[in-house]
C-alpha cells in the first residue's frame, strides 16, 4: 500500500510539526507499515485558517459546479478501487466482503450528494407588516470539523465530508490515529478530483495533543464525530460550552428478537452477518439475540452450525469473513468481558479461538442483561443469547440498555413486527433483517447514548446548513 507520511493543509502535502512520531501497524501481522510526524496544534490552526479562507468562494460556486466536482470525485474513487482495498485491508484489517460494503456505499454517498444542492431550498413567508416580504434562506454552516473512527474509515469519513462540501461548507478532517492513511487517501481523492485548495484539509495526530483542541477551536461551527459514546459525550460537553452544533454517531448494543413464529433458519443466517461483519467492530453489530421458548434450542443449534462455517484469518484471503481486531488491547478487553460473563453464569455454546488479533466466533447462552458481554458494546465476534418468555419480555429486555442505534426482529407476522419495531427505543429497527443496514438515501441515526443527529438525504442537508431570515420592506414604514 502507499505510505502517507504528510499532512494535507491548504492543498499542500507537508510534514507534521509535532515532536511526536506515530506508527501505523498492520493489525493482522502486527508489522509497522510506516511512521509519520504527527500534527500539532499549529497544524490544526493552519488547517482551519485554510478552510475558513476557502469557504466563501466555495459557497459561492454554482450548484452545477459543485455537482461537476462530485462527479469527478466519484470517477477518482472508481479509478482508485484497488489501492483503496489494499489500504483498508492492511491498515484496518478489513476483508474483501467488508470492503465491498464500505466502498459501494461510499460511491452511493457521493452519488446522492450530487443532488443536495436541490434540497437547499428556502421559503417565502407572509408578513403582518404592510409592504414587507420575508425570505428564509438555507445557507452553509461554514467550516465543519469531521472526526472519523477506525472501523469504517472511508465510508464514515465521506458520509460527513461529502454532504458538508456539497452544501457549500469546507472541512477539516481528523482521521483515527489507528487508520490515518485512509484520511490522507481521501485527501488524495479530492486533490485528484481538482477541488480548490482548502476545501478539504486533513490532519492526523495524537488525541492527547490535538483531540480537544480541534473541537474547541473557534473556527468550526459544527463538529461531526463518529466513535465511542465516552468520547462523544466529552466532545458534546466541549462543543456545548462553546455553543457549537454537533452530529454524534456513537456506540450501540444491538439486539435481534427471534419470536416463536419466525423463520429460524433465516434469523440464524442473518445473525451471522449481524454478528461477524468486520469482526463485529461495527456500531450496528449484534450484541444480543433474544429468543422465545419454542425456537430457543433450534436457533442456537443453527447459529452454532453456521458460525462454525465462518472462515477466520488473513483478510487478504477473499474467503475470510472474520479478520483481526484493530489491536491487541482490544483483544485483551474482549477476553476480560468473556471471562466475566462466564464467571457470572453464562454458558459457552461455541468457544472461539484467539490467534494473535484474530478472534473466531464465541456464542454464549443463558446470558442476562447485567452480564458483561450483554451490557457492554463488545466490538468483537461475540454473541450473547438471552432467553425471553414472550414478545413483551423481549421488548422490555431489548430496551434495558443505555444505547439505541439499530435493532431487529424476526417474525412471520409483518404487522406485528412493525408494531414491535416501533416500540424499540432505537433510531432504527428492521423487521426480518439484521441490524447492519444502511442505505445512503434513508435516514440514519440513534437515540439515547447512541448519539444525536441524523445522516443521509434531507436530514444531513438540514444538519450541515443553517437558516437565515432576510426581510425586505418594499414601502415606507415610518
Amino acid at each position: 500500500m502507499k505510505h502517507y507520511t504528510k499532512q494535507y493543509i491548504a492543498g499542500v502535502w507537508r510534514e507534521g510539526s509535532s515532536d511526536k512520531q506515530l506508527e501505523t501497524c498492520n493489525p493482522y501481522t502486527n508489522e509497522m507499515i510506516y511512521s509519520y510526524r504527527a500534527a500539532s496544534t499549529q497544524d490544526v490552526d493552519d488547517a482551519y485558517a485554510a478552510a475558513k479562507a476557502a469557504q466563501p468562494a466555495w459557497a459561492a460556486t454554482l450548484p452545477e459546479e459543485r455537482r461537476t466536482y462530485l462527479k469527478a470525485l466519484a470517477n477518482v474513487v472508481r479509478d482508485m478501487e484497488p489501492e483503496i482495498f489494499q489500504l483498508l485491508m492492511e491498515e484496518s484489517g478489513g476483508t474483501r466482503a467488508k470492503f465491498a460494503f464500505e466502498y459501494g456505499d461510499t460511491l452511493k454517498v457521493i452519488d446522492d450528494a450530487m443532488c443536495y444542492h436541490m434540497m437547499m431550498d428556502g421559503r417565502i413567508a407572509p408578513s403582518n407588516t404592510p409592504g414587507k416580504d420575508n425570505y428564509i434562506f438555507k445557507i452553509p454552516k461554514g467550516v465543519v470539523c469531521v472526526i472519523a473512527p477506525f472501523n469504517f474509515p472511508l465510508l464514515l469519513s465521506m458520509r460527513s465530508i461529502v454532504p458538508a462540501i456539497a452544501c457549500g461548507n469546507t472541512v477539516v478532517l481528523k482521521p483515527s490515529s489507528e487508520t490515518p492513511g485512509s484520511g490522507f487517501q481521501i485527501a488524495e481523492m479530492f486533490e485528484k478530483a481538482g477541488f480548490p485548495k482548502g476545501v478539504l484539509n486533513v490532519v492526523a495526530g495524537r488525541g492527547s495533543e490535538i483531540g480537544d483542541y480541534i473541537v474547541s477551536h473557534p473556527t468550526p461551527s459544527l463538529v461531526s464525530f463518529t466513535g465511542s459514546t465516552e468520547v462523544g459525550k466529552h466532545i458534546g460537553e466541549i462543543a456545548g460550552g462553546l455553543l457549537k452544533d454537533v452530529s454524534l454517531e456513537l456506540g450501540g448494543n444491538q439486539v435481534m428478537i427471534v419470536l416463536d413464529d419466525a423463520d429460524v433458519d433465516q434469523a440464524a443466517k442473518a445473525a451471522i452477518v449481524g454478528s461477524y461483519s468486520h469482526q463485529g467492530q461495527i456500531c450496528m453489530a449484534l450484541n444480543r439475540v433474544l429468543v422465545t421458548p419454542k425456537v430457543y434450542d433450534q436457533f442456537i443449534e443453527l447459529f452454532v452450525k453456521y458460525s462454525k462455517q465462518v472462515k477466520c484469518g488473513d483478510p487478504a484471503d477473499d474467503a475470510v469473513v472474520i479478520g483481526p481486531l484493530i489491536n491487541h488491547d482490544q483483544v485483551k478487553k474482549v477476553e476480560e468481558n468473556i471471562n466475566a460473563t462466564l464467571k457470572a453464569g453464562g454458558k459457552v455454546e461455541l468457544e472461539g479461538k484467539i490467534e494473535g488479533n484474530v478472534i473466531s466466533p464465541w456464542i454464549l447462552s443463558g446470558v442476562s442483561n447485567d452480564m458483561c458481554a450483554a451490557k457492554c458494546e463488545i466490538f468483537a465476534p461475540v454473541t450473547s443469547i438471552i432467553p425471553v418468555k414472550d414478545e413483551e419480555e423481549a421488548i422490555r429486555v431489548a430496551n434495558e440498555t443505555n444505547y439505541g442505534l439499530s435493532n431487529c426482529i424476526f417474525t412471520k407476522d409483518l404487522y406485528k413486527g412493525l408494531e414491535l419495531a416501533r416500540r424499540m427505543e432505537s433510531g432504527m429497527a428492521h423487521v426480518n433483517d439484521q441490524s447492519i443496514t444502511h442505505e445512503p438515501h434513508v435516514m440514519f441515526g440513534g437515540e439515547k447514548d447512541s448519539g444525536v443527529g441524523r445522516f443521509n438525504g434531507h436530514w444531513v442537508v438540514d444538519k450541515f446548513t443553517t437558516e437565515k431570515w432576510v426581510s425586505v420592506q418594499r414601502t415606507d414604514r415610518y
